[in-house]
């Protein structure tokens, strides 16, 4: 059926972007369920089992973050020569394989190794992939396109207790296994839909015909119809404090994400059950925060959404470290699940604003290597400063105080300037 412009009386069919959006949502649901904010339960699981220590599964979270940053210029490239479809059915295949292995593990060096393995599979099928899907097919509504994507993020946090519930009922071998089968099946049917072209289709960007645009509409700080190369993207300042910044602020993501579930069982006392319920109601305002992302980010201005962000970030960390009462705890999750919500979907949408969707796999990936400095060193300070100290106190306010100094880069995130390339140099 040939697609029909807004405002169009019949023969009307649903944009293929938002497809995209509710498929990728519901891998990211998945992963952010057993692979991303799970992995604070499960190493609460194995600590009991095996009794390894807070910096071994640091050492763990960091090294599969930086397998997949290690390998996202790569994968950027893949999926530019091969496509999404095909990159995500050969992740799940490797995802799937990873999995079982993680649920046969016995010692500390298979752990790690099966969980490099799986990363590889998580990553083909996960963040980098999705986005990059998801922003070809959004300009204007860019920012609400990327807050829905990342709702599923939400709600697979939030629906992470089912997993404590699973080791309960059926082990932690057996869970991991089924949902690792579980996972890759469901990356496996979505690529089919994820990995279709826009310009092949035929469909305009947004779903909305060109003509059918005010001229005068106001667009989002940055927005150029001249994308940029990633050799070009490179060369520019703001992409640099993007990706600072970004990194940055997942200082104080993925040390709650490793460390959570630990530090409410060891310092405060809870139980795993109590703490994974916890830890799952983080994800319930990141949700509210991520609908009031896409609202705000296609109407103001994303750095100044970023900087707020950032300041929330590191006021929840020093909350929850430094102030011993239940209500520290609660303003740790309302702060800290808002912030991460609406600062999330900002990151891929402010990159496609400046620098365009074209070379944008390639953009990110590379980006994704500085990012996942943040995204190491949160874990690996926190954790390692617990087994010295005793406790998180000292790791988590080095870690706040670091992110708070993040919203710098965020000032300096400015628009870069147009591209001249060498056809257009006038002498």
């Amino acid at each position: 059926m040939p697609w029909a412009p807004r405002g169009a009386r019949s023969g009307r069919k649903i944009f293929t972007g938002w497809k995209v959006v509710g498929t990728s949502s519901v891998v990211w649901a998945l992963q952010s369920l057993i692979w991303v904010q799970g992995y604070g339960n499960l190493a609460v699981e194995l600590r009991t089992r095996f009794g390894w220590s807070k910096t071994f599964f640091s050492v763990a979270f960091a090294a599969t973050r930086a397998e997949a940053a290690l390998l996202s210029p790569a994968q950027g490239r893949a999926l530019e020569r091969f496509g999404i479809t095909q990159v995500m059915r050969i992740g799940s295949v490797i995802g799937l394989v990873g999995f079982l292995g993680l649920s046969q593990v016995q010692t500390q060096r298979q752990f790690l190794a099966v969980m490099l393995f799986a990363a590889i599979g998580v990553a083909m099928t996960g963040f980098l992939t999705i986005s990059t899907a998801t922003v070809s097919w959004f300009e204007r509504k860019r920012a609400r396109a990327l807050s829905l994507q990342t709702m599923g993020f939400a709600l697979g946090g939030f629906a992470a207790p089912v997993i404590v519930a699973g080791y309960n009922l059926f082990g932690w071998r057996w869970t991991t296994a089924l949902a690792g089968i579980v996972l890759s099946g469901a990356a496996w049917l979505a690529s089919g839909i994820t990995g279709q072209d826009r310009e092949a289709s035929g469909e305009p960007v947004d779903g909305i015909d060109a003509s059918s645009v005010p001229g005068t509409e106001r667009r989002a700080e940055g927005v150029s119809d001249r994308h940029f190369t990633a050799s070009e993207a490179f060369r520019t300042r703001a992409f640099w404090m993007i990706s600072l910044g970004h990194g940055s602020a997942l200082l104080v993501v993925s040390a709650s994400m490793a460390h959570l579930a630990l530090y409410l069982t060891e310092d405060r006392d809870f139980t795993a059950g109590k703490a994974a319920v916890l830890a799952g109601i983080v994800p319930a305002f990141q949700l509210l925060g991520t609908v009031l992302g896409g609202f705000l980010g296609d109407r103001f201005n994303k750095r100044l959404i970023a900087g707020v962000a950032m300041c929330m970030h590191a006021m929840a960390l020093l909350l929850l470290t430094w102030v011993d009462h239940w209500a520290a705890i609660g303003a740790f999750v309302v702060l800290h699940g808002l912030a991460w919500g609406v600062r999330g979907p900002q990151m891929q949408a402010i990159r496609a604003d400046y620098f365009g969707a074209t070379d944008f796999a390639r953009i990110m990936g590379w980006s994704s290597i500085i990012i996942t400095i943040g995204s190491m060193t949160g874990p690996l300070v926190a954790g390692s400063l617990a087994d010295q100290t005793g406790n998180y106190r000292l790791g988590f306010t080095i870690v706040a105080l670091a992110a708070a100094f993040g919203t710098v880069f965020w000032v300096l995130a400015t628009p870069p300037t147009r591209p001249l390339r060498s056809h257009e140099v006038v002498t």
